[in-house]
């Protein structure tokens, strides 16, 4: 451990040996120090949890929640999300007053839509998240919002009151139709400690699920289960060459062990809604002695558009708990057209600057 920690040290004392500056004339003419801009940046890059970034015309959009309301921010950097705007605040009464969980971020034929869980008590037992959906009145990520109200997540979608318990929800568009993905409950509980599945649904519009739900993951893997609570959750849309991916979380969220697994969609003529046509494989991301609970990603490219990034939480601790930080690295692609995320890399090693940020 000595000798890691001693290479750690020198090689960052290289770095910033080889850091540039020049001397810029100010307004007085005598001059003035700038330094150039860092090649490298470190995690973690906040504190927070369930990160959602999204790259739209030049510029990262992030999404958060906190203090009874959704946040929003806009940066030209990866590595710096900005600041953050307050654009929706919970309602004094109602379904989604409370327990406001992980939104999303995403545009649709020139508006803003925000995906996201609560509840109608606060606290625990959570028992009553639902899923939402926010729109934007115009073009502006900064709203204002309207809120469109709770999505279907049941069985009996003739009966709206008849919605399962249901968090994470992103969207998947494949062959012009929308579709969303959630994590639910098979059957509303008295409980929290029930087992989370993942499941799909058609959209009719960004803010209406036309049909009833589709079980497509169950925790049944041997690195899915083994801790207190069997679940499935944080459900992420990823493409490439063809292929649809769903990076989900699993494990226990409170946990060290929390992990990514991963549904392929190899052949996209076929239906999304059998199940049967989804590959499970995992865990493609987990933590290692120097990262803990490395889980609900969200995934861009650098500012040039030539590397691929995650963008994570992990545990700041081993004791159980929801203390959690934000991080991010580059992927890759395996022969197969699958991600390979590698090794999270622990806190405070130089990582380089996504490609077009410096």
């Amino acid at each position: 451990m000595k000798k890691a920690l001693l290479a750690l040290l020198f090689y960052q004392v290289i770095l910033v040996g080889c850091t540039t500056s020049a001397v810029a004339p100010d307004k007085t003419g005598t001059g003035r120090q700038a330094t150039a801009a860092t090649s490298y940046f470190t995690n973690p890059i906040a504190d927070g949890a369930d990160p959602w970034v999204i790259k739209k015309d030049g510029y990262y959009y992030s999404c958060s929640s906190g203090n009874g309301g959704i946040y929003v921010t806009k940066s030209d950097k990866l590595t710096e999300l900005g600041e953050r705007v307050k654009v929706w605040e919970t309602p004094d009464t109602g379904w989604n007053q409370s327990n406001v969980w992980a939104p999303e971020l995403h545009p649709f034929n020139g508006k803003w839509y925000i995906y996201y869980a609560a509840a109608k008590k606060p606290g625990s037992p959570f028992v009553y998240q639902r899923s939402g959906v926010l729109e934007s009145v115009s073009d502006d990520v900064f709203g204002p919002y309207e809120d469109k109200g709770m999505l279907y997540t049941g069985d009996s979608i003739q009966n709206p009151a008849s919605a399962k318990w249901a968090i994470d929800l992103t969207t998947l568009k494949l062959n012009g139709q929308l579709y969303a993905i959630w994590s639910g409950w098979e059957q509303n509980a008295e409980t929290d400690k029930t087992k989370q599945h993942l499941y799909i649904a058609p959209m009719s519009n960004p803010w209406i699920i036309s049909s009833n739900r589709v079980k497509i993951s169950s925790p049944t893997e041997s690195w899915e289960t083994g801790g207190p609570l069997d679940l499935n959750e944080g459900p992420e849309v990823l493409k490439h060459q063809g292929k649809v991916f769903v990076i989900y979380s699993t494990r226990e969220s409170w946990l060290k062990d929390y992990r990514l697994g991963q549904l392929a969609l190899t052949d996209t003529t076929l239906s999304p809604l059998e199940p049967e046509n989804w590959n499970k494989s995992g865990p493609v991301f987990q933590g290692t002695d120097e990262v803990y609970g490395v889980g609900h990603a969200s995934f861009t490219t650098s500012p040039d558009g030539t590397e691929n990034w995650i963008i994570y939480h992990s545990k700041k601790t081993t004791k159980p708990g929801w203390e959690r930080d934000i991080r991010l690295q580059q992927f890759t692609w395996n022969a197969d057209g699958s991600p390979n995320f590698g090794i999270p890399l622990p806190a405070g090693v130089p990582i380089k600057v996504p490609s077009g940020e410096e």
